[in-house]
């Protein structure tokens, strides 16, 4: 079983630096951004987000940990949305770290997770999954979230 224990400023720090290189390589990989402006979109889009860090309202960041080994095994941050009449939470950003995957902690983690926002009074979890990260749609899917919308492309040469 994992527990999700607040990131400590360490964790956060080091957790931006690595997610936000990652985050604008999605973006190019998905062809929405261009290379020579992913990165600085990515770091804009986070300080929106994050302008208090780790004390930034309604914002939550956990690191995912093995409660035998104590492990930290991944993270998760989600945000409350408070802006209309049912609040839900919405999943900015879940990872297990690599050499944990396929071990059953990812299915755990949003388990814990639905814990932590029942806490709060919140019945609904949202993400956003990028097309081409099939693992990760499997196991939202696994986990019983439904596609709720869907965009689609197609280049034209």
């Amino acid at each position: 079983m994992v527990h999700l224990v607040p990131m400590t400023e360490a964790e956060f720090q080091t957790y931006c630096a690595r997610s936000i290189q990652e985050y604008a390589q999605e973006h190019i990989k998905a062809g929405n951004w261009h290379p020579s402006e992913a990165l600085q979109r990515a770091e804009k889009e986070f300080r929106q987000l994050l302008p208090e860090g780790l004390a930034t309202k309604n914002q939550y960041l956990f690191s995912i940990a093995d409660e035998v080994t104590g492990s930290r095994v991944g993270m998760i941050w989600f945000a409350v949305d408070d802006t209309r009449p049912a609040l839900s939470a919405f999943i900015f950003d879940f990872m297990i770290h690599p050499a944990f995957r396929r071990r059953g902690y990812g299915l755990q983690a949003l388990r814990a997770l639905e814990e932590k926002v029942r806490a709060l009074g919140i019945h609904k979890i949202t993400l956003h999954v990028f097309g081409h990260n099939t693992a990760a749609r499997a196991l939202y899917e696994k986990a019983g979230y439904e596609i709720t919308d869907l965009h689609m492309a197609k280049r034209v040469e």
